[in-house]
């Protein structure tokens, strides 16, 4: 009798670990989604201060290094958003991001499938694709995995950015 409570009590709490991390997906992807490059790369880091856990791992595929804690990821997530909010906002790069949820077996283990459209002033496109898994306890992310990376298109170069917002068409001459 006892062993059939206890079995009651697991299938509830792992109802409810579904429900958190469910929500909480929901809730973190919707907020990257709404967050703009273009406008600031300081909304992503109030994201990661929200929803990660102080001693989160992050790991990607193809890299033997996991990088433990927030303070150790912040500088790698910075190195990231920092030259893509400069050739959004400075060199009018346009970036698109898409996202897919991805069935998962796991009360506590989300699975997404990210790509980024990068369309730059031409037209010419590039798009990175991937999948991450998240590990959640409660509301919080603690570890969070990257895989299948690819890229479609070639990398843009500089001839796709807007360098000439600081040049003005009329030569201007020095005094004599």
């Amino acid at each position: 009798m006892t062993h059939e409570n206890n079995l009651v009590i697991v299938s509830q709490f792992d109802g409810n670990a579904y429900k958190i991390s469910q929500a909480a997906e929901l809730t973190l992807n919707a907020a990257i989604l709404r967050a703009e490059i273009a406008r600031s790369y300081e909304e992503f880091l109030e994201i990661f201060d929200k929803f990660y856990a102080d001693d989160v791992e992050v790991s990607s595929e193809g890299s033997p290094v996991v990088i433990r804690g927030k303070d150790r990821v912040r500088p790698f997530l910075l190195n990231f958003l920092v030259p893509l909010h400069v050739m959004a906002e400075i060199a009018a790069l346009s970036m698109s991001v898409q996202l897919t949820q991805v069935p998962r077996d796991s009360a506590n283990e989300t699975h997404s499938q990210w790509s980024i459209d990068f369309t730059g002033v031409g037209g010419r496109r590039c798009t990175l694709k991937w999948y991450t898994i998240r590990g959640w306890a409660a509301s919080r992310v603690v570890y969070e995995h990257h895989h299948g990376h690819e890229q479609i298109g070639g990398p843009l170069t500089q001839d796709d950015l807007n360098f000439n917002w600081g040049r003005s068409e009329v030569e201007f001459q020095s005094p004599s």
